[in-house]
């Protein structure tokens, strides 16, 4: 882990958000001293940060924007109940809630009075932590608070120290550490993402103690997220992508027509023998989570969630694999329909598809969004990407089943187009959300699946053209990262191996006429490709939350 940071120190001597032990004359926490002070101390930091600082005893509760746990004893009905709020927003805000409501934070020592007095500006004891609540270092605010909520902060406040009941109070922090365990049991104490995991983690060990089975449980799960990079430890963004990758995997293959080749026929028996396995084919009890029988999850069935475009692409997988190619039908024709029966009840009212759940939600609960580096994470949106899977995979299903749901399938692709065609930009590209960024968005095939190619449709070659204009003069295509916060296209200056293939693809898929500019984008590739097969990393690929 000291090799990661050493590795991604800034010039400046700063880091993101890391903590590591070393030293305090150590070069690197020299430089991220230093750095931290010139922003202002550990007084900036977010509220995230500041619900781990105040954990750590570094930072005052009193100093937090109020995170009540009352929140979730609200009426169902309420527009702005946590239930609706975007998973991996509410997540997060389910733990810490439990964390404020306790002000938990560990014993004092000698370690912590050090680091206090090293954090911050200004002496520890002297700092005014409730009047610091909102302060946050211009270079981590990505959305400042609104006026909502501002007023909400300071209401939420004077509840708490006037008005609340203790009875309610504890109540609600009943409800919330059931929430919390239930949360834990339904992902098998794999959780969501890495940051409700460490939140968990730490409120089963203030909650239970610290030699209770939560957290042995909790303990033993965390090092799912953990993987040793080139560059050293890290963790990823969930508990691996399993599904994900291996559905990705045989429909190349599949459509490349290798699957039955003595090559890859083995390896694709086994793929199909996971997705069969990571399958579904129940739903959960609890009241708050998206109904998912006959769906994938991005990593594995022991996480819990159901995703809508790793269903999609997992069902698609299924199809090319027993219905195309012949393999054995391990997961049934009633297995899939359970799939389409799942993928049409997450359809969004715009007949867009989001990434986990059916929205619940108005956009306009982002004017509630507390975060102040993450922006659009209140409440879930249509994604171009999630639809476009949702909507391949329903057309490769109706071509193999044609008899079941015609009509609602047939309505489900209908307006799933509607969206698409509704967000295309004017340029002809789509902001892709999930990866960088127009490439990616507008690579996809869901007007290609419906017959829209660029002899076919007026959508299409302005596609088609935006993508070309973007074209490098070696043949490939490279776009930044930053094109995800700004939203609009920032070039690369240098091209890109994946980025070069979504755009190709995109050519290929809507039968562009020219293709000698599809062939310089695949030269690019071949170069690049090494004599074992693989494509080396080069530039980040993914994001969201406008962030990266």
């Amino acid at each position: 882990m000291k090799q990661y940071l050493a590795n991604h120190v800034n010039a400046d001597g700063g880091w993101g958000m890391h903590l590591e032990d070393v030293e305090k004359d150590h070069p690197l926490a020299t430089g991220a001293r230093e750095r931290l002070l010139k922003l202002g101390g550990a007084i900036g930091a977010p509220q995230w940060g500041k619900y781990w600082l105040s954990t750590l005893n570094l930072y005052e509760w009193e100093g937090v924007n109020p995170v009540p746990p009352e929140f979730w004893l609200l009426p169902d009905w309420v527009p702005f109940h946590p239930w609706r709020w975007w998973i991996q927003c509410r997540v997060v805000y389910l733990p810490t809630s439990y964390l404020y409501a306790n002000k938990c934070k560990m014993p004092l020592n000698p370690l912590l009075k050090e680091l206090r007095e090293e954090i911050y500006v200004l002496p520890y004891s002297s700092i005014d932590f409730v009047a610091n609540s909102s302060t946050v270092a211009a270079t981590d605010l990505k959305r400042p608070y609104t006026p909502l909520v501002r007023v909400m902060s300071t209401v939420m406040r004077a509840w708490e120290i006037y008005l609340r009941p203790s009875w309610l109070h504890n109540q609600a922090n009943v409800a919330v550490r059931d929430l919390i365990r239930r949360e834990d049991e339904n992902t098998s104490y794999n959780d969501l993402a890495p940051v409700n995991k460490a939140f968990h983690t730490v409120v089963a060990h203030f909650a239970d103690g610290g030699d209770r089975t939560a957290v042995r449980r909790h303990w033993a799960k965390l090092t799912t997220y953990l993987w040793q990079s080139r560059d050293g430890m890290t963790s990823g963004g969930t508990n691996g992508v399993q599904l994900w990758d291996t559905a990705c995997n045989v429909i190349a293959v599949a459509e490349a027509g290798l699957a039955r080749t003595p090559e890859f026929k083995d390896t694709m028996q086994k793929a199909l023998e996971f997705i069969e396995l990571s399958q579904f084919q129940e739903d959960l009890k609890d009241p708050y989570r998206q109904k998912r029988k006959g769906g994938w999850p991005f990593s594995t069935k022991a996480n819990g969630y159901i995703v809508s475009d790793c269903s999609a692409e997992g069902m698609k997988a299924t199809i090319l694999l027993q219905e195309v190619y012949g393999f054995p039908k391990l997961i049934s024709d009633s297995r899939l329909q359970d799939c389409v029966d799942t993928l049409l009840k997450m359809q969004n009212k715009d007949g867009g598809f989001g990434s986990y759940e059916k929205a619940r939600g108005s956009e306009l609960m982002e004017l509630l969004n507390p975060a102040e580096v993450f922006d659009r994470i209140m409440v879930e949106y249509s994604y171009p990407k999630c639809t476009t899977a949702v909507l391949t995979s329903l057309s490769h299903f109706r071509k193999h089943f044609p008899t079941y749901r015609r009509d609602s399938i047939q309505k489900g692709i209908t307006v799933a187009m509607d969206y698409i065609t509704n967000v295309q930009r004017p340029d002809g590209s789509w902001y892709g959300s999930w990866a960088i960024c127009f490439t990616y968005g507008t690579f996809f095939e869901s007007l290609a699946s419906v017959g829209q190619t660029y002899q076919a449709s007026e959508r299409v070659p302005r596609a088609c053209d935006w993508l070309v204009s973007k074209q490098m003069k070696d043949g490939g295509w490279g776009e930044h990262y930053s094109s995800c916060e700004v939203a609009e296209y920032v070039q690369h200056e240098k091209s890109q191996v994946v980025n070069t293939a979504w755009a190709t693809l995109a050519l290929m898929n809507a039968r562009y006429p020219r293709a000698e500019v599809i062939e310089k984008g695949l030269q690019l590739i071949k170069i690049r490709q090494l004599p074992n097969g693989e494509w080396l990393q080069e530039s980040i690929e993914g994001v969201f939350n406008r962030t990266w």
